[in-house]
Protein backbone atom coordinates (compact mmCIF):
# COMPACT_ATOMS: atom_id res chain seq x y z
CA UNK A 1 0.00 0.00 0.00
CA UNK A 2 0.80 3.64 -0.87
CA UNK A 3 0.26 6.12 1.74
CA UNK A 4 1.17 9.80 0.95
CA UNK A 5 0.92 11.67 4.53
CA UNK A 6 1.06 15.31 5.25
CA UNK A 7 2.39 16.46 8.67
CA UNK A 8 4.95 13.56 8.60
CA UNK A 9 7.58 14.97 10.04
CA UNK A 10 5.68 15.58 13.23
CA UNK A 11 4.76 14.03 17.22
CA UNK A 12 2.08 11.83 15.39
CA UNK A 13 3.55 11.97 11.84
CA UNK A 14 6.93 10.36 12.79
CA UNK A 15 5.45 7.27 14.28
CA UNK A 16 3.57 6.55 11.86
CA UNK A 17 5.54 6.74 8.72
CA UNK A 18 7.67 4.37 10.81
CA UNK A 19 5.18 1.69 11.70
CA UNK A 20 3.73 1.38 8.16
CA UNK A 21 7.39 1.09 7.13
CA UNK A 22 8.01 -1.53 9.61
CA UNK A 23 5.64 -3.56 7.52
CA UNK A 24 6.60 -2.31 3.88
CA UNK A 25 4.32 0.08 3.34
CA UNK A 26 5.19 2.73 0.65
CA UNK A 27 5.40 6.47 2.67
CA UNK A 28 5.55 9.76 0.59
CA UNK A 29 5.39 12.78 2.88
CA UNK A 30 4.56 15.93 1.37
CA UNK A 31 6.52 18.52 3.11
CA UNK A 32 7.85 22.40 2.59
CA UNK A 33 11.41 21.61 4.29
CA UNK A 34 12.88 18.66 2.29
CA UNK A 35 16.07 19.08 3.91
CA UNK A 36 14.95 19.21 7.40
CA UNK A 37 12.52 16.41 6.43
CA UNK A 38 15.42 14.10 5.72
CA UNK A 39 16.71 14.79 8.96
CA UNK A 40 13.37 13.90 10.66
CA UNK A 41 11.85 10.58 8.42
CA UNK A 42 12.89 7.40 8.95
CA UNK A 43 14.97 5.69 6.47
CA UNK A 44 12.51 4.87 3.46
CA UNK A 45 10.65 7.15 3.78
CA UNK A 46 10.19 9.86 0.31
CA UNK A 47 10.10 13.32 0.96
CA UNK A 48 8.26 15.61 -1.64
CA UNK A 49 7.61 19.41 -1.76
CA UNK A 50 5.25 18.76 -4.84
CA UNK A 51 2.03 17.09 -5.73
CA UNK A 52 2.59 16.47 -8.81
CA UNK A 53 5.64 14.38 -7.81
CA UNK A 54 3.05 11.65 -6.80
CA UNK A 55 0.62 10.83 -9.34
CA UNK A 56 -1.15 7.38 -7.43
CA UNK A 57 -1.62 6.48 -3.88
CA UNK A 58 -4.02 4.28 -1.68
CA UNK A 59 -4.61 6.29 0.84
CA UNK A 60 -3.86 9.86 1.96
CA UNK A 61 -3.46 10.67 5.89
CA UNK A 62 -4.06 14.57 6.38
CA UNK A 63 -1.90 15.67 9.88
CA UNK A 64 -0.42 18.80 8.77
CA UNK A 65 -1.79 22.06 11.47
CA UNK A 66 0.21 24.52 12.70
CA UNK A 67 0.61 23.65 16.75
CA UNK A 68 -2.01 26.07 18.52
CA UNK A 69 -0.10 25.68 21.49
CA UNK A 70 3.38 26.87 19.80
CA UNK A 71 2.71 30.78 19.86
CA UNK A 72 0.51 33.19 21.31
CA UNK A 73 -2.55 33.64 19.92
CA UNK A 74 -3.10 36.79 17.68
CA UNK A 75 -4.74 38.13 14.32
CA UNK A 76 -1.54 36.31 12.75
CA UNK A 77 -0.75 33.43 13.87
CA UNK A 78 -4.98 32.57 13.59
CA UNK A 79 -4.18 33.48 10.10
CA UNK A 80 -1.40 30.62 10.00
CA UNK A 81 -3.56 28.55 12.16
CA UNK A 82 -6.23 28.29 8.73
CA UNK A 83 -3.69 28.34 6.93
CA UNK A 84 -2.11 25.28 7.51
CA UNK A 85 -5.15 23.30 8.08
CA UNK A 86 -7.51 24.38 5.29
CA UNK A 87 -5.65 25.59 2.90
CA UNK A 88 -3.40 22.53 3.19
CA UNK A 89 -6.16 20.47 2.79
CA UNK A 90 -7.85 22.24 0.16
CA UNK A 91 -4.64 21.92 -2.32
CA UNK A 92 -4.87 17.51 -1.32
CA UNK A 93 -8.86 17.27 -2.53
CA UNK A 94 -7.59 19.08 -5.48
CA UNK A 95 -4.71 17.47 -6.22
CA UNK A 96 -6.86 14.37 -6.04
CA UNK A 97 -9.83 15.63 -8.10
CA UNK A 98 -6.88 15.52 -11.28
CA UNK A 99 -5.79 11.58 -10.75
CA UNK A 100 -6.61 9.58 -13.07
CA UNK A 101 -7.06 7.05 -10.21
CA UNK A 102 -8.33 8.34 -7.04
CA UNK A 103 -7.12 7.41 -3.41
CA UNK A 104 -9.40 5.00 -1.57
CA UNK A 105 -9.56 7.02 1.71
CA UNK A 106 -8.63 10.43 3.02
CA UNK A 107 -8.36 10.53 6.53
CA UNK A 108 -8.11 14.29 7.62
CA UNK A 109 -6.79 15.18 11.01
CA UNK A 110 -9.63 17.39 13.19
CA UNK A 111 -9.90 18.16 16.84
CA UNK A 112 -12.37 18.14 19.52
CA UNK A 113 -11.82 21.61 19.79
CA UNK A 114 -15.02 20.66 17.03
CA UNK A 115 -17.34 20.05 20.01
CA UNK A 116 -16.88 23.75 21.61
CA UNK A 117 -16.35 23.97 25.42
CA UNK A 118 -19.41 21.76 26.67
CA UNK A 119 -18.84 21.27 30.82
CA UNK A 120 -19.65 17.57 31.97
CA UNK A 121 -21.70 16.52 29.05
CA UNK A 122 -20.62 13.29 27.07
CA UNK A 123 -19.98 14.13 23.81
CA UNK A 124 -19.86 11.58 21.22
CA UNK A 125 -19.72 11.91 16.85
CA UNK A 126 -23.33 12.43 16.74
CA UNK A 127 -23.29 15.35 18.83
CA UNK A 128 -23.74 19.15 17.43
CA UNK A 129 -20.21 21.50 17.14
CA UNK A 130 -19.96 24.38 18.84
CA UNK A 131 -19.08 27.96 17.95
CA UNK A 132 -16.22 29.47 19.44
CA UNK A 133 -13.17 29.99 17.35
CA UNK A 134 -11.50 26.39 17.67
CA UNK A 135 -14.47 24.66 17.14
CA UNK A 136 -15.61 27.21 13.84
CA UNK A 137 -12.06 26.30 12.64
CA UNK A 138 -12.45 22.23 13.14
CA UNK A 139 -16.02 22.54 11.08
CA UNK A 140 -14.19 24.57 7.87
CA UNK A 141 -11.28 22.16 8.02
CA UNK A 142 -13.75 19.22 8.06
CA UNK A 143 -15.25 21.16 5.68
CA UNK A 144 -12.45 21.02 3.13
CA UNK A 145 -11.49 17.19 3.56
CA UNK A 146 -14.97 16.25 2.73
CA UNK A 147 -14.95 17.98 -0.59
CA UNK A 148 -13.61 14.29 -1.34
CA UNK A 149 -16.21 12.89 -1.37
CA UNK A 150 -17.98 13.93 -4.58
CA UNK A 151 -14.72 12.31 -6.08
CA UNK A 152 -15.42 8.82 -4.58
CA UNK A 153 -12.80 8.82 -1.96
CA UNK A 154 -13.59 7.50 1.68
CA UNK A 155 -13.11 10.51 3.93
CA UNK A 156 -12.31 9.58 7.98
CA UNK A 157 -12.20 12.90 9.95
CA UNK A 158 -9.92 12.03 13.26
CA UNK A 159 -11.02 14.75 15.99
CA UNK A 160 -7.76 14.50 18.15
CA UNK A 161 -7.90 15.00 21.61
CA UNK A 162 -4.48 15.17 23.81
CA UNK A 163 -1.69 13.18 22.91
CA UNK A 164 0.08 11.10 25.03
CA UNK A 165 3.80 10.27 24.27
CA UNK A 166 7.11 9.63 24.83
CA UNK A 167 9.66 11.20 26.09
CA UNK A 168 13.95 12.25 24.02
CA UNK A 169 14.00 12.56 20.73
CA UNK A 170 10.45 10.95 19.68
CA UNK A 171 9.10 12.77 21.99
CA UNK A 172 6.84 15.50 22.70
CA UNK A 173 3.39 17.03 22.31
CA UNK A 174 1.24 18.32 25.26
CA UNK A 175 2.82 16.23 28.12
CA UNK A 176 6.37 16.91 27.24
CA UNK A 177 5.54 20.68 28.04
CA UNK A 178 4.03 19.62 31.86
CA UNK A 179 6.88 17.39 32.58
CA UNK A 180 9.34 20.22 33.52
CA UNK A 181 7.17 21.57 36.04
CA UNK A 182 5.69 18.13 37.39
CA UNK A 183 9.54 16.67 37.56
CA UNK A 184 10.27 19.80 39.58
CA UNK A 185 7.42 18.90 42.11
CA UNK A 186 5.77 22.12 40.64
CA UNK A 187 2.70 20.64 38.63
CA UNK A 188 -0.66 20.40 39.97
CA UNK A 189 -4.31 21.10 38.27
CA UNK A 190 -4.81 24.24 35.58
CA UNK A 191 -7.66 26.65 37.15
CA UNK A 192 -10.59 24.97 39.10
CA UNK A 193 -9.22 21.09 37.42
CA UNK A 194 -12.94 20.01 36.94
CA UNK A 195 -12.85 20.52 33.78
CA UNK A 196 -12.60 17.51 31.38
CA UNK A 197 -9.23 16.12 29.71
CA UNK A 198 -9.71 13.96 27.01
CA UNK A 199 -6.58 12.36 26.03
CA UNK A 200 -5.47 9.69 23.80
CA UNK A 201 -1.75 7.52 23.86
CA UNK A 202 -0.28 7.84 20.89
CA UNK A 203 0.16 4.60 20.23
CA UNK A 204 -3.64 4.32 20.28
CA UNK A 205 -3.70 7.20 18.00
CA UNK A 206 -1.62 5.68 15.51
CA UNK A 207 -3.19 2.33 15.82
CA UNK A 208 -6.77 4.09 14.53
CA UNK A 209 -5.53 6.22 11.63
CA UNK A 210 -3.85 2.86 10.96
CA UNK A 211 -7.59 0.61 11.43
CA UNK A 212 -9.51 3.66 9.88
CA UNK A 213 -7.44 3.24 6.08
CA UNK A 214 -7.53 -0.71 6.60
CA UNK A 215 -11.35 -0.58 7.91
CA UNK A 216 -13.47 -0.42 4.56
CA UNK A 217 -16.62 0.17 5.82
CA UNK A 218 -15.35 3.38 8.52
CA UNK A 219 -16.57 6.70 7.03
CA UNK A 220 -17.21 10.10 8.68
CA UNK A 221 -16.32 11.75 12.10
CA UNK A 222 -13.84 9.31 14.24
CA UNK A 223 -13.03 10.64 17.94
CA UNK A 224 -9.08 10.32 18.43
CA UNK A 225 -9.57 9.75 22.43
CA UNK A 226 -9.21 7.11 24.70
CA UNK A 227 -12.76 5.70 26.33
CA UNK A 228 -12.23 7.07 30.28
CA UNK A 229 -11.81 10.88 29.69
CA UNK A 230 -10.33 12.64 33.13
CA UNK A 231 -10.69 15.57 34.93
CA UNK A 232 -7.67 18.38 35.32
CA UNK A 233 -7.57 17.55 38.26
CA UNK A 234 -7.63 13.52 38.22
CA UNK A 235 -4.90 13.90 35.32
CA UNK A 236 -2.44 16.07 37.56
CA UNK A 237 -2.98 13.69 40.52
CA UNK A 238 -2.29 10.57 38.55
CA UNK A 239 0.97 12.51 36.44
CA UNK A 240 2.68 13.38 39.53
CA UNK A 241 1.93 9.85 41.10
CA UNK A 242 3.31 7.99 38.29
CA UNK A 243 6.48 10.66 38.68
CA UNK A 244 6.70 9.91 42.25
CA UNK A 245 6.42 13.77 42.19
CA UNK A 246 3.35 15.96 44.65
CA UNK A 247 0.84 17.79 42.16
CA UNK A 248 -0.78 20.26 44.53
CA UNK A 249 0.05 23.52 42.90
CA UNK A 250 -2.43 25.11 40.92
CA UNK A 251 -2.09 27.03 37.88
CA UNK A 252 -4.74 29.94 38.70
CA UNK A 253 -6.89 30.98 35.59
CA UNK A 254 -5.74 34.35 35.32
CA UNK A 255 -2.48 33.37 35.60
CA UNK A 256 -2.83 30.96 32.51
CA UNK A 257 -4.87 33.61 30.82
CA UNK A 258 -1.80 36.12 31.27
CA UNK A 259 0.94 33.66 29.68
CA UNK A 260 -1.20 31.75 26.96
CA UNK A 261 -3.73 33.89 25.99
CA UNK A 262 -6.97 32.85 24.63
CA UNK A 263 -5.50 29.90 24.05
CA UNK A 264 -6.62 29.58 27.94
CA UNK A 265 -9.95 28.71 27.54
CA UNK A 266 -9.33 25.54 25.48
CA UNK A 267 -7.43 24.29 28.67
CA UNK A 268 -9.75 25.77 31.54
CA UNK A 269 -13.01 24.18 29.84
CA UNK A 270 -12.04 21.04 28.21
CA UNK A 271 -14.75 18.48 26.59
CA UNK A 272 -15.51 15.11 28.01
CA UNK A 273 -15.46 13.38 24.85
CA UNK A 274 -16.00 9.32 24.25
CA UNK A 275 -14.54 7.77 21.12
CA UNK A 276 -17.70 5.79 20.15
CA UNK A 277 -17.21 5.98 16.67
CA UNK A 278 -14.11 3.88 17.15
CA UNK A 279 -15.91 1.55 19.75
CA UNK A 280 -18.41 0.48 17.87
CA UNK A 281 -16.29 -0.30 14.85
CA UNK A 282 -15.01 -3.03 16.61
CA UNK A 283 -11.28 -0.72 17.55
CA UNK A 284 -9.42 -1.71 20.57
CA UNK A 285 -7.45 0.52 22.48
CA UNK A 286 -4.65 -0.89 24.16
CA UNK A 287 -4.67 1.88 26.93
CA UNK A 288 -8.15 2.74 27.49
CA UNK A 289 -7.06 3.85 31.27
CA UNK A 290 -4.65 7.05 31.81
CA UNK A 291 -2.21 5.85 34.48
CA UNK A 292 -1.39 2.96 32.37
CA UNK A 293 -0.95 5.20 29.91
CA UNK A 294 1.12 7.21 31.38
CA UNK A 295 3.73 4.72 33.04
CA UNK A 296 3.61 3.23 29.17
CA UNK A 297 4.67 6.54 28.24
CA UNK A 298 7.32 7.91 30.90
CA UNK A 299 8.82 4.28 31.17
Amino acid sequence: MHVLITGGTGFIGRELCTGLLRDSHQVTVLTRELDAAAERLPEGAEAIDDLARTESVDAVVNLAGANLGGQRWNRVSKLGFRSSRIDTTRRLVDWMSELAVKPKVLISGSAIGWYGPRGDEKLTEVDHPGGDYSALLCQDWEAEALRAEALGVRVCQLRTGIVLGGQGPAGGGALAQMLPAFKLGGGGPMGSGQQWMSWVHRADLIALIRFLIERDSAQGPFNGTAPEPVRNGEFAKTLGRVLHRPAILPMPGFMLKLIVGEMAEILLTGQRVIPQAALDAGFVFRFPNLEAALCDVLG
